[in-house]
Formats: structure tokens, C-alpha cells, sequence
């Protein structure tokens, strides 16, 4: 709006909030390979068929957050790091680290290359991510 010759700011905080987040998210694919974003697009189509989940962006990367976070996204040059928060180490081999941080917390590192990789066995550990207990 316009008052005199001062433009007046009448976006509401959840607005200015939701600006904050796409422009925070947009600047982690910046100079990133186009297949980066197309990945993580993939990521969150998959994790919406769980339920609702924040996306929160930081500086290096974007937490993905339920009730508790149960993910992190890290853009790369060509692909993305995919953390996921467990109760106990997952065995396989798409998990390139597992690093226990607490207890009963563990946070396993995959590579996802392309779309393709966000992939049913993918959907399994993060669905019990994102209901713990």
C-alpha cells in the first residue's frame, strides 16, 4: 500500500514467512545441476503422500520436520545428501554413514543421484522417520 510517498509492507507474517522459506530454498539450488532440484521435487511429492511436514531451510540445507525433524537435505554440485534420522543404524548399502548423534538417534547418510532413487525402499525409512515410536 501506498501512504504519501512511503510503500507500506501489508504482507501478513505467515506471507512473509512463507517469502523467507522459498527464497532461503531457492538460493540452496542456485548454480546447483537441474537435476538437483528435480530430486529433491521428487523427495517432497513422495514425502507428502505421509502427511503434512515443514520444509525449513538453513543455511547449507533443509529440514524436513513432522512432529520432530526426520530429515535433512544437503544440495551438492550434482546430486543431493539425503540424511535420515533413525532409532537404529540402517543396513544397506545406499548408506554411505551412519553416525550415532544420541542414545536412540541416528542420522544415515545416502546419495540421491536422480529422481529414481527416491524409491520405495527410500519411502519405507523415511515413513518411520516420520512417525517415531
Amino acid at each position: 500500500m501506498l501512504y504519501g510517498n512511503v510503500q507500506v509492507n501489508t504482507c501478513t507474517q505467515k506471507e512473509q514467512n512463507h517469502e523467507y522459506h522459498t527464497d532461503a530454498r531457492q538460493a540452496l539450488f542456485r548454480g546447483k545441476d537441474d537435476v538437483v532440484q528435480s530430486i529433491y521435487h521428487r523427495l517432497v511429492e513422495v514425502l507428502h503422500t505421509l502427511g503434512p511436514f515443514q520444509e525449513e531451510p538453513k543455511k547449507t540445507s533443509i529440514h524436513l520436520v513432522h512432529t520432530v525433524g526426520f530429515a535433512g537435505v544437503h544440495p551438492r554440485k550434482s546430486y543431493l545428501l539425503l540424511n535420515v534420522r533413525s532409532d537404529h543404524p540402517i543396513q544397506s548399502q545406499r548408506i554411505m554413514k551412519t553416525k550415532q548423534v544420541s542414545k536412540y538417534r541416528f542420522h544415515n547418510e545416502l546419495k540421491l543421484a536422480t529422481p529414481s532413487n527416491v524409491d520405495e525402499e527410500l519411502l519405507g525409512w523415511l515413513k518411520e522417520a516420520y512417525a517415531p515410536g
